[in-house]
């Protein structure tokens, strides 16, 4: 059954801002606090990883946001998010994969928003209310 004011575009609209917007924020963050960058790259460190990919959260949290908010090449944002958060859980909140909150939700629940809507705005593309409709 369809309802009247059922879309499937302002539904992908609403997700790419929902996930954009609020991964911005993040984003924001970083390039106000450039210091930030000094603590991913000893985490980076830790695992033997190159300290340059600590710029890579610019990429995920600025770019990528800007890209999907915007719908010009969202599939590639979204995907970018995913990996952001794939590198942020694994080199910080790793200890936290399975715990809950004070208030009983998960422990990683912010993680898991951007996680799961970076990969549904990779699934399911910008819709037709974009720059550049995928």
């Amino acid at each position: 059954m369809s309802l009247p004011f059922q879309s499937d575009s302002l539904g992908k609209l609403t997700l790419r801002l929902s996930v954009g917007v609020l991964m911005l924020f993040h984003g924001v963050n970083k390039i106000l606090n450039p210091a930030s960058l000094d603590f991913i790259s000893k985490q980076l460190t830790g695992m033997n990883l190159p300290q340059a990919l600590a710029y890579g959260v610019y990429l995920g949290e600025v770019i990528a946001p800007l890209m999907i908010i915007l719908g010009i090449y969202s599939r590639l944002g979204g995907l970018l998010v995913f990996g952001n958060m794939i590198f942020a859980i694994v080199l910080v909140h790793r200890s936290h994969l399975f715990t809950l909150t004070d208030h009983g939700g998960y422990g990683l629940e912010l993680q898991a928003f951007f996680l799961l809507t970076g990969l549904a705005v990779f699934f399911l593309g910008s819709g037709r209310m974009a720059v550049k409709p995928d």
